[in-house]
């Protein structure tokens, strides 16, 4: 079978344990990961660059394969010592009934999201992410509290439906949890 296996995956993604995995039952075979940001991800599965994209929010279609794998909840990521912070949870309703409160715009598709925690970190408002992305991009001076009411994403497991790599089948068992002797 040819190496490596190339996947990129969008931040707040965490491939460790998958990798860990993969190292288990293939001691010889490479899998390479790549941090990408959504739309570099699926630009370079569509060239081929890559062979799998672990993706935010991307469904099946006639050109790509997509499994669900998890959903992620919503939070609000706010400075320390703000309103926000003082509150176990928190809806948009009432993120919008505060005064002087901007919610920062987040591109996840082109960027990773630390520009709009960097301007929440200088007090300039507050910013919505799923919460895998406000822990990977988490600091000292800004919290996290849930968002009630608001959509979840979800994360996929995404390939080409023509011309895929001969190993995705088996990294499709590794996320899906198939062991090592189990059969499809």
């Amino acid at each position: 079978m040819p190496d490596p296996l190339a996947v990129a995956f969008v931040t707040g993604v965490t491939p460790g344990k998958w990798e860990r995995i993969w190292r288990d039952r293939r001691p010889r075979g490479r899998l390479d990961l790549a941090p990408m940001t959504q739309t570099a991800a699926l630009a370079a599965l569509e060239a081929g660059t890559v062979h799998m994209v672990l993706a935010r929010d991307v469904a099946a279609d006639d050109d790509r394969h997509a499994i669900p794998l998890y959903r992620e909840a919503p939070v609000v990521v706010a400075p320390k010592g703000s309103l926000v912070a003082g509150l176990d949870s928190v809806t948009l309703d009432e993120l919008h009934s505060l005064d002087d409160v901007t919610i920062q715009p987040i591109d996840l598709e082109n960027g990773t999201g630390e520009d709009a925690v960097a301007l929440v970190a200088a007090n300039v408002g507050v910013c919505v992410m799923p919460q895998s992305v406000a822990r990977v991009l988490s600091r000292k001076d800004v919290v996290a509290r849930p968002l009630v009411g608001v959509p979840d994403t979800g994360i996929s497991l995404v390939w080409p439906t023509v011309g895929a790599h001969p190993l995705c089948d088996e990294f499709i068992g590794i996320v899906r949890g198939r062991t090592a002797n189990s059969s499809r």
